[in-house]
């Protein structure tokens, strides 16, 4: 019966995010047309996000190990359990942002739009696709609009899920182009939707995100890559494996940032 209920919200979830985007789609439309116009397309994404998981019952509190100055560029590096993390992300970054992702997510209805604009759609079985990509990510970088990955590349298959091994290449993008990182562990995104939510369904509850202290990378070379991912991957695993979740769908005061 609870996986029944739980199917039926995951259902009523993706209605209220279909119905969300086509309420905006016509700004949505017009404000993907010119690049310098992206800005408030990211706005827009933001407000789209907000409403249709705050119709679902879902929310999100967000915290920061210390004040975040969003007026500097970043690559935003995310554990990834849940679609509900790309939500949670769009709400928790501040600032002009693209997404560095899943080549699939082209051939969504809630994604499309933004992934064959905004976004960096990338087909990570293809070297020559990462090339790319990773080409146009060095490229919005330099124009000022943080990069938001996930450093782990898919969401794995464990249940309860678990911190997968993370790409080298947001790394070494970052020490290239002496940007800091800035770790966010998504800490239950998972229990209240697992990856797509098909297999389980979802339920209503308060997503916690915590954003880490920035990292700079203006003193590191090319060779510390790798030191740079394990202290990333290190400092995201210790705050995933010490979720309270008992307290995961408890009301509390919410905060989206």
């Amino acid at each position: 019966m609870i996986r029944f209920f739980r199917r039926l919200h995951n259902y009523y979830y993706i209605f209220t995010a279909l119905l969300t985007l086509a309420l905006f789609y016509p700004l949505l439309w017009f404000y993907s047309r010119k690049q310098s116009r992206y800005p408030t397309l990211n706005k827009l994404r933001r407000v789209c996000c907000y409403i249709s998981s705050t119709a679902s019952g879902i929310f999100f509190n967000v915290t920061e190990q210390e004040p975040v100055d969003w007026s500097r560029t970043y690559i935003v590096c995310p554990n990834h359990t849940s679609n509900l993390d790309i939500l949670a992300m769009c709400i928790a970054v501040k600032g002009n942002y693209h997404f560095m992702s899943k080549a699939e997510l082209a051939n969504t209805p809630f994604f499309k739009i933004f992934a064959k604009t905004v976004d960096i759609p990338v087909n990570r079985e293809s070297k020559i696709s990462s090339f790319k990509a990773f080409k146009k990510a060095a490229e919005n970088l330099k124009q000022g609009q943080t990069l938001i990955i996930f450093p782990e590349g898919k969401i794995g298959d464990e249940y309860p899920p678990i911190l997968e091994e993370f790409k080298s290449g947001p790394f070494r993008l970052a020490i290239e182009l002496k940007i800091p990182i800035l770790p966010i562990t998504s800490l239950n995104t998972w229990h209240i939707l697992h990856d797509s939510g098909f297999k389980r369904g979802s339920r209503p509850g308060i997503c916690d995100i915590f954003i880490h202290k920035s990292i700079e990378t203006a003193h590191l070379t090319i060779n510390d890559a790798d030191l740079l991912k394990d202290e990333v991957y290190n400092l995201i695993n210790q705050k995933f494996m010490s979720a309270d979740l008992p307290n995961a769908v408890t009301m509390k005061s919410v905060s989206v940032g």
